[in-house]
């Protein structure tokens, strides 16, 4: 049995000092940590991946200028035709032919369109750390197992963005990391066992994870998405619930950390 944990960090839980809180996530990760608590050494692997950027990033406010000069505010939208209009542009001035070729490719792929967020999970900082309950129960977990928390960084590439774990939504020639991530494609498979999957946000992170996981698997019936430990950035509870439709569709699970445990006990006696 594998355990998943997308991007459980400081920043995105609703707590003091977060820089980007998703409203649910501090008690999400709370009941992510009382799951891996109850199931103790019947997960026998534990992945968590890490939001990891610069300052300075494609996909923050530090980017980012208006036309006027005034600052960008986050959650801002920024299109191919408006950077082209001269409404936004890059703070660096050097780099608005590969911001349009960037855009262009980005609104082509037709998943998402430029998010600026605020500046969050920088790191080095407090904000790119794991939720301190959780942390505390992975660290529980490796000294009974006597095994190490496998950790994914991922996003470190300032000129694309990267939801998913998986790959960049631009995969960029210059970094194969932007690419694919196989050692985790297979790491967290499901196949002959279950794959439980918690994290932050739903919307965003896990979403895009989960589907980009799920187009290398067959055994998508073992994948159990922990619905109670994920939750959405606020304003796409639609597309979060769009994403636990698709996935069901497909094949996987949608369960409680409460529902989680008993099917994993029913697994482990047969």
């Amino acid at each position: 049995m594998k355990l998943l944990l997308i991007d459980p960090q400081n920043d995105f839980c609703d707590i003091a000092g977060a820089a980007l809180p998703v409203q649910g996530a501090d008690s999400d990760m709370r009941r992510a940590a009382g799951f891996l608590h109850t199931a103790g050494s019947a997960i026998a692997d534990v992945t968590v991946t890490l939001d990891t950027h610069p300052t300075v990033a494609i996909e923050r406010t530090t980017f980012w200028i208006q036309g006027n000069g005034e600052s960008v505010a986050p959650f801002t939208q920024i299109t191919e035709a408006e950077v082209r209009s001269g409404r936004y542009r890059p703070r660096k001035s050097s780099l608005q032919t590969e911001v349009l070729t960037y855009l262009h490719a980005l609104e082509g792929g037709g998943r998402y369109r430029l998010m600026v967020w605020p500046v969050h999970c920088v790191l080095g900082t407090w904000g790119h750390n794991i939720h301190s309950v959780l942390s505390a129960q992975l660290a529980s977990w490796e000294e009974r197992t006597q095994q190490g928390v496998f950790k994914v960084l991922k996003g470190l590439n300032p000129l694309t963005e990267q939801y998913s774990a998986v790959r960049a939504e631009v995969p960029r020639a210059d970094d194969p990391r932007t690419h694919g991530n196989p050692a985790l494609v297979d790491r967290v498979r499901p196949d002959g066992g279950l794959l439980f999957v918690a994290g932050e946000a739903a919307s965003h992170c896990v979403a895009a994870t989960v589907t980009d996981l799920m187009e290398h698997y067959t055994h998508l019936r073992n994948v159990v998405l922990l619905r109670d430990a994920m939750s959405p950035v606020s304003g796409f509870s639609t597309q979060t619930e769009a994403f636990f439709a698709r996935s069901v569709a497909a094949g996987a699970r949608l369960m409680t950390c409460q529902e989680a445990l008993a099917l994993l006990q029913r697994s482990e006696r047969q």
